[in-house]
């Protein structure tokens, strides 16, 4: 298997989910997810096609890790995933992972977050573990349930 689904159900109204997930990333990706932990200072996806996703961390130290592909602003976003298996940043876009994320009205109210991580074989050696560790529960299931946690106190 090259690729892993999940999905998350929130209370929240699609767009404001959209701008949520984007613009607000620094407030809700958990920081020992990122290099700087404790230290962090921003975290950001420029959501246009080619724009980067980045971390900013102690002394404007900047480390990028993915370039967005794909946008339709409050609807869905691709990028590439530009971490090894070791979590390290990976230049190389050929040898990067795919993430689609698509904000799916259920209601006025109420968003489903279709994620799709995909093309791990990309990533090389490591990546059966790498899927493996991105499906378990400490991978994206965690990471939308933070995401999650946040947009409904707001």
């Amino acid at each position: 298997m090259d690729s892993l689904t999940t999905n998350i159900e929130i209370s929240v109204p699609r767009e404001k989910a959209f701008d949520f997930f984007i613009n607000r990333l620094t407030h809700w990706w958990p920081k020992e997810y990122t290099w700087s932990n404790e230290k962090l200072v921003e975290l950001s996806i420029d959501p246009v096609p080619n724009g980067l996703c980045s971390e900013i961390g102690p002394n404007g130290f900047r480390c990028d890790w993915g370039t967005v592909l794909t946008v339709d602003t409050g609807r869905s976003l691709s990028m590439k995933w530009q971490l090894t298996p070791e979590r390290n940043p990976e230049p190389d876009a050929d040898k990067a992972s795919v993430v689609h994320i698509r904000f799916e009205e259920i209601s006025e109210n109420r968003t489903c977050i279709h994620l799709i991580h995909e093309q791990f074989s990309s990533h090389g050696e490591n990546a059966e573990q790498y899927r493996d560790a991105m499906a378990s529960a400490q991978g994206w299931p965690y990471l939308l349930s933070s995401f999650a946690a946040y947009a409904q106190k707001l």
